[in-house]
């Protein structure tokens, strides 16, 4: 009887182990220096989040361009550190925005303007890395 109970107690620890060892494998790990592509070439900006489509002219405030060029969003911000800009959620295709998005590679329109942008009204705040909060009406852009 003690060999059997010997026999079952070692067959149970061999099990567990090896139960132990497959979940341990299991696990991921995500590099931060990962490199995840070119930063998309969008004439107006692109969304702070996966896959970073272009956003249309309005999504973003004048404090998102420095001498006309986009500081960036997600992954390749490049903004300075505590950075807040206004947004207008009114461009977001996740809140029904369906109007057709600017293609990557393509051209701002002639005369547009990015130190203060016409009837803007970004009532929502960005941090450039995805974070988010409401509050802030500022109808030309500025702050």
């Amino acid at each position: 009887m003690n060999t059997l109970r010997s026999i079952s107690l070692a067959l149970l620890m061999t099990v567990g182990a090896a139960a132990g060892t497959s979940s341990a494998s299991a696990q991921v790990y995500v590099d931060e220096g990962v490199d995840i592509g070119p930063e998309p070439g969008c004439p107006y900006g692109y969304y702070d989040y996966a896959p970073y489509p272009c956003a249309p002219y309005g999504y973003y405030g004048a404090e998102w361009f420095a001498g006309g060029i986009f500081i960036g969003a997600g992954p390749w911000f490049r903004g300075p550190r505590g950075f807040r800009g206004h947004v207008d959620p009114r461009f977001d295709p996740r809140r029904g925005y369906a109007r057709p998005l600017p293609q990557a590679h393509e051209r701002p329109a002639p005369g547009t303007r990015f130190d203060r942008i016409p009837d803007f009204h970004g009532d929502e705040w960005h941090d450039g890395r995805g974070g988010a909060e409401r509050g802030g009406d500022h109808g030309d852009g500025r702050h």
